[in-house]
């Protein structure tokens, strides 16, 4: 039976529960505004762990003064709906006094280098948040691993690193991009979209299949891998290029040339209408 809590003790002592009936304790992170890609995670999270806790908590810290928090779409009846088919075991629940009880601006956790650059450098101070509320999650919820999705590429990179550099005893498991039948990335945000961008915002899937595709072809030059993102997205009158990268596949390094050996991942952010979307892809080069 699904069950739902808001306070700190109780979800330790939930987890507590778990763990001495034997359990392997895992945690899926969200915001909300649940989608089939986060089932996906849930799902994901069940076949690792013997109890899943599923976090519910739009964070403050994470979003910038112009940005969507006010309307980021709270769908709570929702989401514990979609849990509860996807086999979830607790939803936390909490407050941003619960989570943040000195305050938004008290203790923050920093991630230098990886959070400076693509998304962190288009969002100033965006993965301080993250990696702030994600230890926090660690820290209340202690789980064995966690789970997040490919779609927040440099997310799951920033987190990573966080818990090597801090020791922190979780098992980071990252998740494939769930996408709908014609390639979109599924985002929370995808609903701020009106038919005619959501058929535009299509174009960023499109670049990155055309830099892959160009790759296996044997392209070699990054910049020309670059410039077929920025020219196919720029293509679309609905749609304004933030940024298209070819990088280092674990460092977001910057690359010059993709050789057979590269460990290479596109990342694309633009605004459709006045919604934001990244997605990503790796870029592998064709065997033999």
């Amino acid at each position: 039976m699904l069950e739902r809590v808001e306070s700190v003790a109780e979800v330790r002592t939930a987890a507590a529960r778990a763990r001495a009936a034997g359990r392997i304790v895992g945690l899926v992170p969200t915001m909300g505004a649940l989608h089939n890609g986060h089932v996906r995670l849930i799902e994901r999270c069940r076949t690792e762990a013997g109890w899943v806790a599923v976090s519910i908590f739009v964070n403050p810290t994470q979003f910038g003064p112009n940005e969507d928090f006010t309307r980021y779409p709270r769908t709570l009846d929702e989401d514990l709906a979609r849990c509860r088919d996807a086999g979830a075991d607790l939803i936390f629940a909490p407050t941003p006094a619960t989570v943040y009880p000195g305050g938004p601006r008290s203790t923050f956790v920093e991630v230098p280098g990886l959070s400076d650059v693509l998304e962190g450098a288009s969002r100033p101070g965006h993965f301080r948040g993250v990696a702030t509320v994600v230890l926090k999650l660690f820290e209340i919820v202690r789980p064995d691993l966690a789970v997040f999705g490919q779609k927040d590429y440099q997310q799951q990179l920033v987190i990573r690193r966080m818990v090597a550099d801090l020791h922190v005893p979780v098992r980071i498991v990252t998740e494939p991009t769930v996408r709908e039948p014609d390639g979109l990335a599924l985002s929370s945000r995808n609903r701020y979209l009106n038919p005619d961008e959501r058929q535009a915002a299509l174009v960023l899937h499109e670049a990155l299949t055309r830099a892959r595709q160009a790759i296996l072809a044997g392209e070699g030059s990054a910049n020309r891998v670059r410039q077929i993102l920025r020219e196919t997205i720029e293509s679309s009158q609905l749609v304004r290029l933030d940024y298209a990268e070819v990088a280092d596949a674990d460092t977001l390094v910057p690359l010059d040339r993709l050789g057979p050996e590269s460990r290479a991942v596109a990342l694309v952010a633009a605004r459709v209408g006045s919604t934001r979307l990244i997605d990503n892809l790796p870029l592998l080069k064709a065997e033999g």
